[in-house]
């Protein structure tokens, strides 16, 4: 089933749709930093593209966009994600990858693409559905981490195989050309936006790395040995990038027991 959103999993312990932010005040049709109370980490957009942090290729920043809540109107510049998808793509049979999704036309960096969406579920039905399936069983549930600035992890798993958008059919790369960024507008629930990491041309293959670690902090010694680990488990990239890690990224946390 087709959905352009987040809806609720079927365990139904968390509403991506539920309105719980209060929104600005701002009078005017579109939103200024320092002075709107959604925009308090700084600008979040310039020209419809993410704007990057002050470190080079970092996007960091938490963003969050005006809602529905808010007195600005809905041309406001610090409303992207949630407008949807803009761009003409289309999903394709790879010659290796099964499907795939490609634009039809060019996307400069820093575009917002599409979301990753489907249902928002629990981290017990989330792990109940990894343990269920087979090694022939395609994997589309998500698990994203944030890590706040108490210590804390927030966690978000979206799972698309039954309820969801376009996104589901987004493949693997060791070198992508998308990135995700989690993007708030109505609740803390975030949409898993994915943007462009460089210009793309028309005709290209879409993809992103599931393992989130592009953009982000390099793999560790560490998480390095316990993925040869687990290589038994895993399944092969066939990204065809030159850095390409032979391997999908593997994460074991729902297959184990609490």
């Amino acid at each position: 089933q087709y959905s352009p959103d987040n809806v609720a999993g079927a365990d139904g312990d968390i509403d991506p749709t539920e309105i719980t932010f209060p929104g600005c005040s701002c009078p005017t049709s579109s939103c200024v930093v320092h002075v709107c109370s959604c925009l308090c980490h700084g600008e979040n957009y310039n020209s419809l593209c993410l704007r990057p942090t002050d470190k080079e290729e970092e996007y960091t920043r938490p963003v969050f966009e005006c809602n529905a809540m808010c007195q600005c109107g809905e041309s406001c510049q610090n409303r992207v994600v949630q407008r949807g998808l803009q761009f003409r793509l289309e999903v394709f049979k790879t010659e290796k990858k099964g499907w795939g999704l490609r634009t039809l036309e060019f996307i400069a960096k820093g575009r917002f693409v599409c979301e990753y969406a489907g249902e928002v579920l629990g981290f017990n039905e989330a792990r109940r559905r990894i343990q269920a399936q087979t090694s022939k069983d395609s994997n589309y549930i998500i698990a994203v981490r944030e890590h706040l600035h108490s210590g804390q992890i927030m966690e978000t798993f979206v799972d698309p195989t039954y309820i969801g958008n376009v996104g589901r059919f987004l493949n693997h790369s060791c070198e992508p050309n998308l990135f995700m960024v989690p993007v708030r507008v109505d609740s803390m629930v975030p949409k898993l936006a994915l943007f462009a990491a460089a210009d793309i041309s028309a005709g290209e293959e879409l993809s992103y790395d599931y393992s989130g670690r592009f953009h982000n902090l390099p793999i560790t010694n560490r998480e390095q040995k316990s993925l040869e680990e687990d290589n038994r488990l895993r399944k092969p990239c066939y990204c065809g990038s030159h850095t390409c890690a032979s391997f999908l990224p593997w994460d074991s946390s729902l297959f184990s027991t609490p």
